[in-house]
């Protein structure tokens, strides 16, 4: 079965944006978007919020076609194209969408016969919103975090209202020049 992995920039006290959604905070650099880029190259399926999804989608179709455009920017846009997106809204329809599935209901059921599909990891993409739901509904099967070295004080945190423990495994660890540490689990379900 296919697992979701959470991929998330958060602070060192836990948060994922500022109270305003701010993400001018999350460092970023050559090494951080190589070494991601290695692991995202390898997944076919990448699951957003609404929000997110819709500033994905204003972006990457074409940041590889612009003049100047980086090697991040054409590898990423490259994927972004090829790469089948699930999105979660209760707003959005499925007409016009490319390569495209919505789900607007029932996330249990919808997210857990995706993972049934064959393909490789599911990559949820920053989405606050939409991670919090999928935690509420045990669905995340592992947390892929760069913890940037700031502490925020406020702002929208990675977990909320959570019901249960979740016990996590630490899969590996990386520390990258700019500081920012990343930190691979996977939910331990024993």
């Amino acid at each position: 079965m296919r697992k979701i992995i959470s991929f998330m920039h958060i602070s060192l006290d836990g948060f994922v944006a500022g109270p305003n959604g701010e993400m001018n905070w999350i460092k970023v650099d050559e090494e951080i978007f190589d070494y991601v880029g290695k692991r995202i190259s390898e997944g076919d399926t990448a699951l957003y919020g609404r929000v997110t999804y819709q500033m994905m989608e204003n972006y990457w179709p074409t940041a590889g076609d612009k003049p100047g455009a980086s090697k991040h920017d054409i590898e990423h846009s490259k994927w972004y194209k090829k790469v089948h997106k699930v999105v979660l809204s209760k707003t959005m329809k499925e007409d016009g969408l490319i390569n495209t599935t919505i789900i607007n209901g029932n996330i249990s059921n919808n997210i857990n016969e995706i993972k049934q599909q064959p393909g490789n990891d599911i990559l949820l993409f920053g989405s606050p919103g939409a991670t919090h739901s999928l935690i509420q509904l045990g669905l995340i099967d592992g947390y892929w975090l760069f913890v940037n070295p700031i502490v925020l004080g406020k702002g929208i945190p990675l977990f909320v209202d959570i019901k249960d423990k979740i016990k996590l495994k630490l899969l590996s660890t990386r520390q990258f020049t700019s500081g920012v540490t990343e930190l691979n689990y996977t939910v331990d379900r024993q």
